[in-house]
């Protein structure tokens, strides 16, 4: 039987690399990539790498040792824009995982750290749409994604679907049987409408146009660590609006994700694995799912 590869993009990122240390996938060959966008301040962390496109180890795991499991990983990197970057990773793939996407964008961003007017910035930043790339289903294989944004900004629109989309289709241009899009639970009223309905997009989009890709939508909600300390608060806060939830009878769905039972980051990473191993898993991955494919993983570790 071919040894298996997984390609991770965004693979040393806090999802990324516990996804490329979990499960059965963790002693074949991975191709993290690094997936860089010019200009982008929400890729800080994966700058900071030591090697090609390697994290630094404490901003995404409990010590700053580089862990066993890394040098079993081809870390390169590669521009998310530019599949031509990207593309001889994903010959002979067995499996490729979008791990990228923005949850803030710089004018929200900006407005929240005092760099942009407080009106202006959210009315740009709650806008009801906004620009992303060139038409991805008239895109031609291999061509960069454009940003269309008068100042290039990285929108949802860009990061969270139509890159999504660019990978997607080049991995089914490489003939890779499975794809694993990290989507998420729902939307938050402290977040613009277009991060989730974005997200939604890609999956839709996905789903229509390449039938022939093993396509699974993994839908988290808030994901924590110790090793990102000021997650464990919110995470707390998640819990108890969970909690509350259920005993209301879903009556807080209205604060979408903010009511959704937080995960632990290696559960989601766990249950991406076993998604993959299980070829029956196809779509829409929810909450409980997560939780069931990762019970699923840790029961078979235990055999």
């Amino acid at each position: 039987m071919a040894a298996k590869r997984l390609v991770v993009a965004g693979g040393s990122g806090f999802l990324g690399s516990h996804t490329s240390s979990t499960g059965a996938w963790a002693d074949v060959r991975h191709a993290n990539l690094l997936l860089q966008v010019p200009g982008s301040a929400n890729l800080q962390l994966h700058e900071a790498g030591r090697r090609s496109g390697e994290p630094r180890w404490d901003a995404v795991t409990d010590s700053s040792d580089r862990p066993s499991w890394a040098s079993s990983v081809e870390w390169a990197k590669a521009d998310l824009l530019k599949p031509e970057s990207y593309k001889p990773f994903l010959t002979n793939a067995s499996a490729v995982v979008h791990s990228m996407g923005i949850l803030l964008e710089a004018d929200y961003k900006g407005v929240v750290q005092g760099r942009e007017p407080i009106v202006s910035g959210l009315q740009r930043a709650f806008s009801s749409s906004k620009l992303g790339s060139q038409n991805p289903l008239t895109r031609h294989e291999g061509e960069s994604l454009e940003p269309k944004e008068k100042d290039g900004q990285l929108t949802y629109e860009l990061m969270n679907r139509d890159s999504a989309i660019a990978l997607a289709q080049e991995s089914s241009s490489e003939h890779v049987p499975a794809f694993v899009y990290i989507s998420a639970a729902a939307g938050a009223p402290v977040l613009p409408a277009r991060y989730i309905t974005t997200k939604r997009e890609a999956e839709a989009t996905i789903t229509s146009t390449l039938p022939e890709l093993r396509s699974i939508f993994m839908r988290p909600a808030f994901m924590y660590d110790n090793s990102r300390k000021f997650t464990l608060p919110i995470a707390l806060g998640g819990f108890v609006a969970s909690e509350f939830n259920t005993l209301l009878g879903n009556k807080l769905g209205f604060l979408g994700a903010m009511a959704e039972k937080p995960l632990k980051v290696d559960v989601v990473g766990e249950a991406v694995v076993e998604a993959l191993e299980d070829e029956s898993t196809r779509g829409a991955v929810g909450t409980k799912q997560i939780e069931a494919l990762a019970t699923k993983a840790w029961r078979k570790s235990m055999l």
